[in-house]
């Protein structure tokens, strides 16, 4: 220091000087908040103020260096070409995590939090405060500091509350977030980070459990249903995307399902041409029955662990109604089968018989309808049999989903598309399922790329008649 102030000039001469000075002053603060006299305040700001600093500067170097200090101790440091590691205690590492809640916020402490979240000590024992995982789990979820990807699953990893806190604040975020379209929807589910780091198969299979709890206390409305198949399509795009990373094996996320059911169900449609859909549904479809069927499962909660897998993706499902009202395919008792099983999974086979008997009355009826290209609304509530609604709920949503389809790619449909859903649909209280479905279907379309079609115009234009009615 003594040194650094010989060079110091009091009246600098030329530029080199100049730049000179303020290199010096600068060091001088550097080596006083790395110093022990830097403890005394007094001193300390007598000097700081002749050096023309202000306290902020100096404390802003002092944490610098309390942070590269603390660093070096823990990830240990590079010394005269030899690799020293840091040899701290578990007390100790509990003591700096302590030391950093206060200073969470401060973006010069970030690099400690990172290197403290992905710290582990020696003993299985949670060597970090559980006041420091909490406050730093609470301060990235209100956006106040941005984490690096593995020190976030490092963080749920090793503490389930925050991971548990984290999905239930995405719930939080995307009912009370009043969206216009599903893609509003997978930017606020890709921004929570979750379906990037549930490519971490602990992570994933802790998230889906609180998904399949929060669809079982809300009895599986709509709202969570989608929300369900959003994050699935977004981390199914996040796997892919890290497969050339590290790639864990399927088995790893969904280690009670039926591995080909598993990958069939994880190709995305437009993965696949169009005229391959309805084969690959199909297949879908046959190795789904085969599982449910199986005389082996009897419990409803294996029947439930089917269906949730299923419910996951749902696009599949949509793609099936709309096969069967476009192709004259040979798959329709196939396609209605599985229709039935997504709207009644918990159905005995003789229920789901008889709901399959109705299904294929309704389509039948709607099947003559389809080439015709002046309908009423009468005719379709007679093809839909709605005057007499006693039929099983489970019934009805599919149904409800046949008449949907049938509005949207048939010629006569189109025409009666927005008196019948303002007259019949609503009137049957069941706007909220209707609009999920129209903006599953426009989320769809969105993906293909399609704009100007008949078809993609009605769906916008029947969205925002509900939104307008809503």
């Amino acid at each position: 220091m003594w040194c650094l102030s010989c060079l110091y000039s009091n009246e600098p001469q030329n530029p080199v000087e100049l730049k000179a000075n303020s290199w010096i002053l600068s060091l001088l603060c550097h080596l006083l908040s790395s110093s022990e006299w830097g403890t005394n305040e007094v001193g300390t700001g007598t000097f700081i103020s002749a050096l023309g600093y202000t306290s902020v500067d100096y404390y802003s170097k002092l944490i610098k260096n309390i942070v590269l200090s603390l660093l070096t101790e823990l990830k240990g440091n590079q010394f005269n070409g030899l690799n020293i590691p840091g040899r701290v205690s578990d007390d100790y590492v509990n003591a700096v995590s302590l030391f950093c809640v206060p200073l969470i916020t401060l973006p010069d402490v970030t690099p400690l939090l990172e290197a403290l979240l992905t710290y582990h000590g020696g003993g299985s024992q949670e060597v970090l405060s559980s006041e420091f995982l909490e406050a730093v789990n609470e301060t990235f979820l209100k956006k106040k500091i941005a984490l690096s990807e593995s020190a976030i699953i490092s963080l749920w990893l090793r503490h389930l509350p925050s991971l548990e806190k984290a999905t239930l604040h995405l719930f939080e975020r995307l009912i009370s977030t009043k969206t216009s379209s599903l893609e509003e929807v997978a930017c606020i589910v890709k921004d929570s980070l979750l379906p990037q780091v549930s490519c971490q198969p602990a992570i994933f299979r802790i998230v889906d459990e609180i998904f399949k709890n929060a669809l079982l206390e809300t009895s599986g409305t709509p709202e969570v249903m989608t929300m369900i198949q959003v994050f699935t399509q977004c981390f199914v795009q996040a796997l892919q995307k890290d497969n050339k990373q590290h790639k864990f094996p399927l088995k790893a996320y969904f280690p009670h399902h039926h591995q080909p059911l598993v990958v069939a169900l994880l190709k995305h449609p437009f993965d696949l041409p169009a005229v391959l859909w309805s084969q690959h549904l199909k297949y879908i479809t046959d190795m789904l029955k085969a599982v449910v069927e199986d005389k082996s499962i009897r419990s409803h909660a294996d029947l439930f662990e089917s269906w949730f897998l299923l419910a996951h993706f749902g696009e599949w499902i949509d793609i099936a109604v709309e096969q069967l009202l476009k192709s004259e395919d040979k798959s329709s008792d196939a396609f209605l089968w599985l229709l039935a099983f997504y709207y009644s999974p918990h159905n005995d086979k003789e229920q789901r018989t008889q709901t399959l008997v109705e299904a294929r009355a309704v389509y039948d009826r709607l099947m003559m309808l389809f080439s015709c290209t002046t309908l009423s609304i009468t005719d379709l509530q007679a093809a839909a049999n709605t005057k007499t609604d006693k039929r099983q709920s489970c019934t009805r949503h599919l149904v409800r989903h046949l008449l949907l389809s049938f509005l949207l790619f048939s010629s006569g449909g189109h025409k009666i598309a927005q008196e019948f859903i303002s007259h019949v649909i609503l009137g049957s209280n069941s706007a909220s399922e209707v609009f999920g479905l129209l903006t599953r279907t426009a989320y769809r379309f969105n993906q293909l790329g399609l704009k100007n079609q008949r078809t993609v115009k009605l769906v916008n234009e029947l969205l925002q008649e509900l939104r307008f009615m809503d």
